[in-house]
């Protein structure tokens, strides 16, 4: 019997989608194109893999920009998202893209605040439509209310090891990159309609944002950018400087356990070469990830000196774009974990790596960024960051030849600068035997 599924337009749009283009092949990565418009916006695009386009706007609108009033208001910015704007309603936005089998996400950190779209190549204006929305949106009241229960699911799905990253990022840097990117709780239902909109206003730039895209075209996505409407046309859109201090924040909680982060001054993205010195001891002294047994790397025998008791230890690199922390988290029973955190922190403050581990931390990274670059899901991040942060992007070749020419002597000198650095300490958890900063100076 003949099947009549093929007659189907649906089933046979399908079916041309899933045939008509080849995916590139592991460890293959797309040319990137850029350019900067007039009005200082930068536009980045690639090829795709598939037939999907991706598009995203990348703000510099993140946590660090927030006064004290106004904490929380990033975290606020990505649920904008599904909300109304002062040209679409939430239902339209999410009728429209869906009717094409798209979706509109929304991402942030620290420095940034990123919406991105995803559609078939052939609706792509469909959700560039709606995408360029949201730079004007409306925080209707009621909107913000009804998605307060939103807000506390979230918090809720927080994790204690990012709850303990957050608390030493405000115990390193107390204000702007000590900001958390999560609203306090204590700001729930208190940031205005009005304060959301004037937070827009003096961080949305078109100066400190960029546009990038991957699977459409260099040409069509910069005509779209040179018509997008920023609520801020000529303010510098920057953020204060970063200062390092290091000290302590602490949470005590209910239960047994205990999570500790801590960091050292680690490097600033501005310094390509200091900040993929970091990138590449991040790796070296992870070591190789182990499903059964002890853990490898530097921090991994630092944490099995410490005793039998189980002990689960993460390097922690992060760089912006003018400051940076480079540490480790580790997680144990209250009554193990200073035990732990003492000869992980020797470790941490030794300021000696081998030439053995420094060479398996540049295979480490040069294969992350490889899968990065080959992934259209990671590559429209990647692309976003590197646009918005430092106005440009490095092709995958370039990043790899980068990391190739650091040196060993230039790791061990950025092991050194964490070891003569003061530290800081964010735990949470029982913390009864949690040593304080000045203990482990």
């Amino acid at each position: 019997m003949a099947c009549n599924a093929s007659k189907t337009p649906l089933l046979r749009a399908i079916s041309k989608r899933g045939y008509a283009v080849c995916p590139r092949l592991v460890g293959d990565t797309s040319p990137i194109s850029v350019n900067v418009l007039d009005n200082k916006l930068v536009v980045a695009t690639a090829e795709a893999s598939v037939p999907v386009s991706r598009v995203s706007i990348v703000l510099r609108a993140g946590a660090r920009n927030e006064a004290y009033d106004t904490l929380g208001a990033s975290h606020l910015l990505r649920l904008a998202g599904s909300l109304s704007t002062q040209r679409s309603s939430a239902f339209a936005i999410a009728r429209h893209i869906q009717q094409v089998g798209g979706t509109l996400t929304a991402w942030g950190d620290r420095e940034f605040v990123g919406y991105t779209v995803e559609t078939t190549s052939e609706n792509v204006e469909t959700g560039l439509c709606y995408l360029q929305d949201l730079l004007q949106p409306a925080f209707k009241p009621w909107e913000v209310k009804d998605n307060s229960k939103t807000l506390h699911n979230q918090l809720d799905a927080v994790t204690t090891e990012q709850r303990a990253i957050e608390l030493v990022h405000k115990a390193a840097f107390r204000r702007g990159l000590g900001n958390s990117i999560y609203i306090p709780r204590f700001q729930l239902g208190k940031i205005s309609s009005e304060s959301l909109l004037h937070y827009v206003a003096n961080n949305f730039n078109a100066g400190t944002a960029a546009v990038v895209g991957v699977g459409i075209d260099n040409n069509t996505l910069s005509g779209f950018a040179q018509n997008l409407h920023f609520p801020n046309a000529g303010g510098s859109g920057k953020s204060d400087a970063a200062h390092y201090y290091g000290g302590d924040a602490r949470k005590d909680t209910a239960g047994h356990r205990a999570v500790v982060a801590v960091a050292g001054e680690g490097a600033a993205a501005s310094n390509q070469k200091e900040a993929l010195a970091f990138a590449i001891l991040k790796q070296a002294v992870s070591g190789q990830p182990t499903k059964y047994g002890k853990q490898s790397g530097i921090f991994g025998e630092a944490a099995a000196c410490a005793g039998d008791a189980p002990v689960s230890v993460k390097s922690l690199n992060a760089s912006y774009s003018d400051a940076g922390l480079f540490g480790f988290v580790a997680s144990a029973d209250g009554k193990d974990i200073g035990k732990a955190v003492d000869f992980l922190v020797r470790a941490l403050k030794s300021g000696s790596i081998a030439d053995k581990d420094v060479n398996r931390g540049k295979a480490l990274l040069k294969a992350r960024i490889i899968s990065n670059y080959a992934s259209d899901s990671g590559l429209i991040k990647e692309i976003g960051r590197q646009a918005a942060l430092n106005r440009t992007v490095l092709e995958a070749d370039a990043l790899v030849s980068a990391i190739d020419g650091i040196s060993v002597q230039q790791v061990q000198a950025a092991a050194k600068k964490v070891a003569g650095s003061k530290l800081s300490v964010g735990a949470i958890g029982h913390l009864a035997h949690v040593p304080y900063a000045s203990e482990l100076a």
